[in-house]
């Protein structure tokens, strides 16, 4: 039959659509299937799993340790300065999309601030608090467990604007300075928050002198109306086309956990930040003080780097790039990776493409802390393979052991002369390991 035929059979759209149909209600009928392993899915889904300890707490905030994941770290630390909306664990949702984990990989050493939930008490908290308050007492506590005068911070989201303030106040602290999404620079960047925070229509003191602490509910919500096809419908009908991919159910899952674990901010903080930071574009404008101290960029004469989503609706990168311009460092470099806000921290791309470039940032500004090197007995000048045999064969295996054997026993069981021996042993003592 040809098509034409088949488009004038009166036959085939009824056919068509009850084929259809019958597709559709298998398809459904497998989904309802597998729906209660995937509710499973969704209870028992973990995030934040590598294993750390706290190193110091104040108030509501924690300063974790993760445990190294390499027998030699960068003698250089990485702090990691969260964010105070959501929790910080979006760094490390699932082993393989890890921020976190994929430093420890590369073998650095990492510290990551949880600010914890503010309480009604905490509502009056200023940038003031957690940046020479907070943030100071967790640089001090990293410089002194890792000995080291200045360390590495890495800045996200808010996290990021306040490391600027924190770097600006105490340069002597921080050796290197990354800023991942961060809010930095507010002069008509297009970014809709910035239009939606504009003085014009939104005085963020309307909400702060009515509840005190922003409620994370509102946040959440605003958030999501930033993009609300994706966040109330796209996502979900995606969902359910992938309900049989276990997978996909168990990202989803951890995601959808971090989405909906909102924390209020400090009211006081959420004012400030709005007002000075978005509105008034004080950071930039070397213009903000926290209690009275300017915030001088002139100060940040360490290398920076910037890391930014090409696709970030949050802060897009007309909000960050340009902060570049107008701090004095020499060693300033972006990385700008086609993902969107969150996806800088979880997408797999990221993680094969994005966070290498960033380690390598870091490591080639870190310095590393090298083992001394486990010498051989053939380090010793006369003794070659042969030798090294016979003293092996003889339980003299390291230089060590060489340093403290006895000349005479030595020389009898490897049929070499006592002086030569002796030689050995002197020049071992000088070469020897060290005692562990």
């Amino acid at each position: 039959m040809s098509q034409k035929s088949r488009l004038l059979n009166p036959f085939d759209l009824p056919m068509h659509v009850q084929t259809q149909s019958i597709e559709s209600t298998a398809d459904l009928l497998e989904k309802l299937t597998v729906a209660p392993d995937r509710l499973a899915t969704f209870s028992e889904a973990d995030v934040g799993t590598t294993p750390s300890e706290v190193a110091y707490a104040e108030n509501k905030l924690r300063l974790l340790h993760y445990e190294p994941q390499t027998e030699e770290q960068y003698e250089v630390p990485i702090l990691v300065v969260y964010a105070l909306i959501n929790r910080p664990y979006i760094l490390d949702l699932q082993p393989d999309r890890s921020v976190v984990h994929t430093l420890l990989e590369q073998g650095f050493d990492v510290y990551l601030i949880d600010w914890g939930e503010p309480s009604r008490l905490d509502a009056g908290l200023t940038l003031a608090d957690y940046v020479t308050r907070y943030i100071e007492n967790c640089v001090d506590v990293v410089r002194e467990e890792s000995g080291q005068d200045a360390i590495n911070v890495l800045g996200y989201c808010m996290g990021g604007t306040m490391s600027v303030m924190y770097a600006a106040l105490h340069p002597e602290k921080v050796r290197n300075l990354a800023l991942m999404a961060a809010g930095l620079y507010f002069d008509e960047t297009g970014g809709v928050l910035e239009r939606w925070g504009d003085a014009d229509y939104y005085d963020p003191s309307d909400v702060t002198d009515a509840v005190g602490n922003v409620p994370s509910t509102f946040l959440d919500v605003g958030f999501a109306l930033m993009d609300p096809v994706n966040n109330y419908v796209t996502k979900y009908a995606r969902l359910y086309d992938n309900l049989d991919d276990e997978d996909f159910v168990e990202n989803f899952a951890r995601m959808e956990r971090w989405l909906s674990d909102g924390i209020d901010v400090a009211g006081a903080t959420y004012d400030q930040f709005l007002t000075d930071i978005y509105q008034e574009n004080k950071l930039a404008k070397d213009e903000l003080e926290l209690d009275g101290e300017r915030i001088e960029l002139s100060e940040i004469t360490m290398p920076v780097l910037q890391i930014v989503g090409e696709y970030d609706h949050l802060i897009p990168p007309t909000a960050s790039k340009p902060f570049n311009d107008v701090i004095p460092s020499q060693d300033t470099d972006v990385i700008e990776f086609p993902t969107g806000h969150i996806g800088l921290s979880v997408s797999g791309r990221s993680h094969a493409e994005l966070w290498p470039q960033v380690c390598d940032w870091f490591a080639e500004r870190s310095g590393v802390e090298l083992e001394p090197p486990e010498l051989d007995l053939e380090a010793v000048d006369g003794i070659g393979p042969t030798y090294a045999d016979r003293l092996r064969d003889s339980g003299v295996e390291t230089l060590t052991e060489l340093a403290n054997a006895d000349a005479a026993d030595v020389a009898a069981v490897t049929d070499v002369s006592e002086k030569r021996v002796g030689d050995w042993i002197e020049q071992a003592r000088t070469l020897r390991e060290p005692e562990s």
